[in-house]
């Protein structure tokens, strides 16, 4: 990982250096050097990645840079800190040489001219056990493309290959099920595609048909009871997150007596299955209920009543089918077709060592996808496959470990942040993308903002087939991910190795908020970059206040996402001293409790860009990119924020608002939200809302022309907003209305002979009094390719099958003539 952190520095160092702060001039000559020597080792870093795997002093050697590399990045940002101050106190040159900031220029002169030193012995020690002269070019590699070169999901993750016959043998079981509950396993080797076969059969309309429900539980290696318990009731709509196991068996019992389920437990390992066997026997039988079971140990399977006569064996991909999945990955872009005949014998090449595995398949194809279609280059991916394999006999192993070794510098960093996740864990594609802009792992070039950045990191690790995906918003984009445990067993190895992330070190850079939580972790951690909640679906967080007041200690923090967590007291005096964290960028304390306001020292953190909050005070805070959870303080309170103030935040690209009230929004405040001249997405909730008056207020609550995305939740009028109209939301183009009181649109929102809607994707969800009609919908929206629908009984005229219950989605492709 040694090349993504110095790749990362130096692109911070090139930013400060351009700036021309004070501070930095001073220090300019020494940062420069650093600089040259980086850029002069940078060609060689990759290559002595792979070979640190095989020599124990060239992996000391790296982790010696490494270390260098974290503490130049922090004297950095010590140095844009001061930088910072001395403007905010002074304007005069020379107060940068008063007495109070002669020891931090000593200090600060002195380790980078030591770190020079070292890191030029450092740089002579690579070059020598990598047998190359450092002639190259300096900052040039020439393994990777820096440029990504599909910016968005080229590949259709739902596509599978070769498991019809699979699906319908365990089909055919299921529906054979009488008066007992059908044990029915998947056994096999990991990355054979047994969750995906399980995955296939569960989500078939027929059999959501069959079984009036359906339980998906992933089990893991790490579990408890209770946790099992609780998967399985937030499957059947039971947020439940007390009780003993006795009361959550019950609860179970109780949603599936008298009907007809099918349960899948995925992933079960070894061990003792006590567990099992009281969750089996608190199920209710009969009726033709059916239990899956996948895992890679047949004794397990035996264990958990599944008869010889029900285990099913996945096998490997036939040659045949091998080469199709590889295609429909590697040449995604033009449906599956290979336009390169040269290409061919080295693609099949590279297939035959994945031995039919369809995970090893994926993760090469994906390499492929993003590698230019060029003979010399696939032909060296095939001889880095093969080294792999030499080291490692395990193709899916050494093809994780050739995806991860083909990453882009920047996307390493990315990758290595999925070490934090438990197993299993559905993971939104928002906290990784803002955790990554929170640490600068994100390149930002060309004007782009940091979010539109952010969004290709995480499109390159789902292209490369590294995140699996989970759900869809109803436009077709990405919203959850996870990871095969195969690619986290993988990223763990490294992560240890690197020193990114390792939990029972306290000082390691990068931890998770798990329970309970040691205090430890944060007793003079002053490495600490990012602190994160990455607690599975349904649970929370319980920190002590002991723990949480050593949250502001670490100063070198640049996230902290705090959501779904539960404390002994109150938050806003928890994180008094928030301000002092100089170089935090992302902070969410979504879903967080007991929280009633934000400490007024958030109006200090200047570089702050992603702001996840259920309730805000004191904004002032120009860099943000994000705000979500933002409810307005009513307009004759003095404390608070007021909805106006928003207009400040000029850079301000997503934002999510909570009204409860008329009286959240002024009568001075007209149009509050048309400066955003950079918002692009919007989501306006009125959940638990009061009074008549907030209808009339969010009439003068006209979103910016260029807004690209909506979404209208909990909505009180009958009739829709005078703005939500073609002529004041031209650029519009997704539009989502849920859990409203509409039952028409307003008359401007059919536009007029001259102007229509540019709508691509709508979602319709919850409206019991929504009655408009098909036809004028398409009339109005010419260019709608994707509508999904559910729980609208009015909407009868509408296309999408089953509206007024379960409903679906119409796709406009798929029902051309």
């Amino acid at each position: 990982m040694v090349d993504a952190v110095v790749t990362v520095f130096l692109g911070k160092l090139l930013g400060a250096l351009s700036e021309g702060s004070r501070i930095l001039i001073e220090f300019r000559d020494q940062f420069v050097t650093l600089q040259n020597e980086l850029q002069l080792m940078q060609s060689f870093l990759k290559d002595a990645e792979r070979l640190k795997r095989k020599n124990q002093t060239l992996r000391r050697i790296m982790v010696d840079l490494r270390e260098m590399i974290y503490q130049a990045e922090d004297m950095l940002a010590d140095c844009q800190l001061k930088s910072m101050d001395d403007d905010a106190m002074s304007s005069g040159w020379l107060k940068c040489f008063s007495p109070s900031k002669i020891p931090f220029q000593y200090q600060t002169g002195k380790h980078l001219e030591e770190m020079n030193v070292k890191i030029s012995s450092i740089k002579i020690n690579i070059s020598t056990y990598l047998g190359v002269p450092l002639l190259s070019q300096p900052g040039v590699d020439p393994h990777n493309d820096q440029i990504p070169r599909w910016s968005s999901p080229v590949y259709d993750h739902t596509q599978v290959v070769g498991l019809e016959g699979d699906t319908r043998k365990l089909k055919d079981w299921l529906l054979e099920a009488d008066s007992d509950i059908l044990a029915i396993g998947v056994v096999g080797m990991g990355g054979l595609g047994k969750t995906t076969i399980a995955q296939k059969v569960f989500n078939e309309r027929d059999m959501e048909d069959h079984f009036e429900r359906r339980i998906w539980v992933s089990v893991s290696q790490k579990f408890t009871e209770g946790q099992i318990l609780r998967s399985m009731l937030r499957n059947l709509g039971d947020a439940s997150i007390g009780d003993s196991a006795g009361e959550l068996l019950k609860k179970i019992n109780q949603y599936l007596f008298g009907k007809r389920f099918l349960l899948v437990m995925d992933d079960v390992w070894e061990g003792d299955l006590t567990w099992w066997r009281k969750i089996y026997e608190g199920l209710p039988k009969g009726h033709g209920s059916c239990i899956i079971i996948t895992t890679r140990f047949l004794e397990v399977a035996q264990k958990m009543r599944v008869k010889e006569v029900r285990v099913h064996r996945p096998k490997c991909l036939s040659k045949d089918n091998s080469w199709l999945l590889f295609r429909k990955i590697a040449f995604a872009a033009t449906e599956g077709v290979c336009n390169y005949p040269e290409l061919e014998g080295v693609g099949e090449e590279i297939v035959e060592k994945c031995k039919g595995l369809p995970l090893a398949i994926k993760a090469v194809g994906g390499i492929m996808l993003c590698k230019p279609p060029r003979y010399a280059e696939w032909k060296r991916i095939a001889n880095h496959f093969q080294d792999e394999l030499a080291e490692n006999d395990n193709s899916v192993m050494a093809s994780l470990q050739l995806s991860y070794d083909e990453l882009p510098s920047y996307l390493k960093s990315c990758f290595l942040c999925l070490s934090l996740y438990p197993e299993d864990c559905v993971i939104t594609k928002d906290q990784l993308v803002h955790w990554w802009i929170g640490e600068g792992f994100v390149p930002v070039r060309g004007g782009r903002s940091a979010t539109e950045a952010g969004e290709d990191c995480f499109t390159g690790l789902t292209n490369r087939c590294l995140l699996e995906v989970v759900d869809k918003t109803y436009y077709g984009m990405i919203d959850t991910c996870k990871i095969h445990d195969m690619v986290r067993d993988l990223v763990i190895d490294i992560a240890k190795e690197d020193a990114f992330s390792w939990p029972d070190d306290t000082n390691s850079r990068h931890l998770s908020i798990d329970t309970p939580m040691a205090r430890n972790h944060f007793v003079a951690n002053l490495k600490l970059r990012a602190l994160l909640s990455t607690t599975k679906s349904g649970e929370v967080n319980k920190i002590t206040s002991n723990v949480a007041k050593k949250f502001c200690d670490s100063h070198y923090l640049r996230a902290m996402d705090l959501s779904r967590s539960i404390f002994e007291a109150p938050l806003t005096g928890l994180l008094n001293q928030v301000g002092s964290l100089h170089h935090l960028t992302y902070l969410s304390v979504n879903n967080t409790h007991p929280l009633v306001q934000l400490p007024p020292s958030l109006e200090k953190l200047n570089n702050l860009q992603i702001l996840d909050v259920s309730y805000c005070q004191s904004l002032r805070l120009s860099q943000l990119e994000v705000l979500l959870g933002f409810k307005p303080a009513k307009s004759n309170q003095p404390e608070g924020c007021q909805i106006g103030e928003l207009k400040n935040l000029m850079k301000l690209r997503k934002l999510g608002l909570q009204l409860t009230r008329g009286d959240e929004i002024a009568d001075t405040e007209v149009h509050p939200l048309v400066k955003l001249q950079e918002l692009q997405h919007l989501t306006i909730s009125c959940f638990d809302s009061h009074g008549d008056d907030i209808i009339t207020k969010l009439d003068m609550l006209y979103p910016p022309q260029q807004l690209h995305e909506l979404s209208l939740k909990f909505f009180p009028g009958k009739i829709s907003p005078m703005w939500l109209n073609p002529i004041s939301l031209p650029m519009l183009r997704y539009l989502s209305i849920a859990s409203c009181n509409l039952s028409k649109m307003n008359q401007s929102f059919w536009g007029d002979d001259d102007t229509v809607w540019r709508i691509e994707g709508l979602m319709l969800e919850s409206l019991s009094d929504f009655e408009e009609e098909w036809p004028r919908v398409t009339q109005v929206m010419p260019l709608l390719r994707v509508v999904s629908a559910c729980w609208c009984p009015e909407l009868v005229s509408f296309t999408v099958e089953d509206i007024g219950f379960r409903g679906g989605v119409w796709k406009k492709e798929e029902n051309r003539n």
